[in-house]
């Protein structure tokens, strides 16, 4: 994969997957697993007598607002010492055998949402304490938001359902894109989930957004009932651009009450849906209108020009029942960006939130475990966070990637989004005439993209892109279908 430059200062699953202790990488195919459920209970106990507070492999950062920091040779704390050492001992590929993991990471380079890590199998002490080591990926990885299904909440609308298993992965997936969004936008890209409470109140505001009640604003009672028009109903499952869609009505809404109640903004930023040519009627790729994010931008702080924080979301349909292997070089060449949120994809009919590539692997979190409903209170700073993380890291080929899908982006200022369009822009120079999305200073009258009544974005109803996605040499009516 030819890799982009980082611009700046600033890269699911099992039970086991709560709490701040080792990190661990396990395949996702279903034979691997089972292959290792009788190790998984033996290893439990390892852990919890090898990993006891206050010998934990990660030390949290003391200020979140600064990029990661090599640690001063100079320290002599004890207990960073003791993480040091377990540190070094569990990237050891003995320790790995010993706890019965099958590492998915290879030697190759990880990008994991904007970040490069150089990784290797047989990681030596001296590379350990690396911030671009395997360590370092596996503790930015376990310090991403997951969320998953869950059982034991209030009804969702008119319906019985106090749960969302089998059938909420899409919901669940989406809500992890953003919730890093919201994240990288409070806390910036290196923060990392520190090991002590009390916890940052912005974290913490983040969680409570994503609770499982009507009283959460971005829950999935509150995402379902915004997305009733594009086919979202408890019990049925959808695609991502009506999940995009979903997310669209949501923030609109949230913010018209905030304007009544009290002012305040719980959606920090812009919202950006990327549609295709010609309103998406006869596909083509998704247009990304620069002077479109400025009016959003303009419009998002009541009418001043200054530029503000803005999240691009990109449905994108890349083939039928298969993508087509050309996207596939493109895809993985998003995550270089230093913008990349990710995306919305998995197998056909399986949402996953992936965050990273390596080689021909997607890495992701997966949504499917089933857990307890949590609501964490947004002043609650001593709150068990445990759910909303996981150590295990799970892979996918990205040829078995379901063709329909969504990346996200999040541009903090003029300059980022500016970065943003030159890399995308490069982008399509690779594309060889089958680019994902295009970038454009304008638009034509008779291609308006934005509509003002909608205020964030609007631009089509259709995703695909204009190419013999199925290599037929003809498109089909069923390759423009809204999925």
């Amino acid at each position: 994969m030819t890799s982009l430059p980082e611009r700046g200062a600033a890269p699911p699953s099992d039970s086991s997957c709560q709490g701040d202790t080792v990190a661990a990488v396990a395949s996702s195919s279903t034979s691997e697993q089972k292959e290792d459920s009788i190790s998984k209970q033996s290893n439990t106990s390892i852990l919890s007598s090898v990993f006891t507070p206050p010998f934990t492999i990660f030390e949290g950062q003391q200020n979140s607002s600064l990029p990661c920091e090599k640690k001063s040779p100079k320290t002599t704390s004890g207990s960073y010492v003791w993480s040091r050492i377990l540190r070094r001992i569990v990237c050891s590929g003995s320790m790995w055998r010993l706890l019965g993991c099958n590492k998915v990471l290879t030697s190759s380079d990880v990008w994991f949402l904007g970040k490069c890590y150089t990784v290797s199998p047989e990681e030596s002490s001296s590379d350990s304490d690396s911030d671009s080591g395997h360590a370092a990926f596996l503790e930015d990885f376990s310090s991403r938001i997951w969320i998953t299904y869950r059982k034991g909440f209030d009804a969702i609308s008119n319906s019985k359902l106090t749960s969302d298993v089998n059938w909420g992965c899409m919901v669940r997936s989406s809500q992890m894109l953003v919730a890093q969004a919201l994240i990288f936008h409070h806390l910036g890209r290196s923060w990392r989930k520190p090991s002590q409470k009390p916890y940052n109140p912005e974290y913490i505001g983040v969680l409570h957004l994503f609770g499982d009640s009507e009283a959460c604003a971005f829950s999935i009672h509150n995402l379902l009932q915004a997305g009733r028009s594009y086919g979202l109903a408890a019990g049925s499952w959808v695609g991502p651009y009506a999940m995009c869609r979903a997310w669209q009505t949501l923030i609109r809404t949230n913010r018209e009450q905030a304007e009544v109640v009290n002012g305040k903004e719980i959606f920090p930023m812009a919202l950006y849906i990327v549609s295709g040519d010609e309103d998406g009627e006869r596909g083509g790729a998704p247009v990304v209108c620069i002077d479109v994010a400025a009016q959003l931008c303009c419009d998002f702080n009541q009418g001043q020009s200054t530029w503000s924080p803005i999240l691009l979301l990109v449905p994108l349909v890349l083939g039928l029942d298969k993508i087509n292997p050309r996207y596939i070089p493109l895809l993985k060449e998003t995550f270089t960006f230093p913008q990349s949120l990710g995306i919305l994809g998995g197998k056909p009919g399986t949402s996953t939130y992936i965050a990273g590539v390596q080689d021909d692997r997607a890495l992701y979190l997966d949504p499917h475990d089933v857990q307890m409903a949590v609501n964490i209170a947004p002043d609650n700073l001593e709150a068990d966070t445990s759910s909303y993380h996981c150590s295990i890291v799970r892979d996918l080929a990205l040829d078995q990637i379901d063709p329909s899908l969504a990346i996200g982006f999040y541009c903090r200022d003029k300059d980022d989004f500016d970065d943003f369009c030159s890399r995308a822009s490069e982008l399509v120079e690779k594309a060889n005439g089958a680019p994902l999305f295009t970038v454009v200073q304008s638009i034509q009258p008779s291609k308006q993209m934005y509509n003002e009544d909608d205020g964030l974005g609007c631009s089509g109803d259709s995703m695909a892109n204009n190419d013999n996605l199925d290599g037929s040499g003809e498109a089909g009516e069923e390759e423009w279908q809204i999925l």
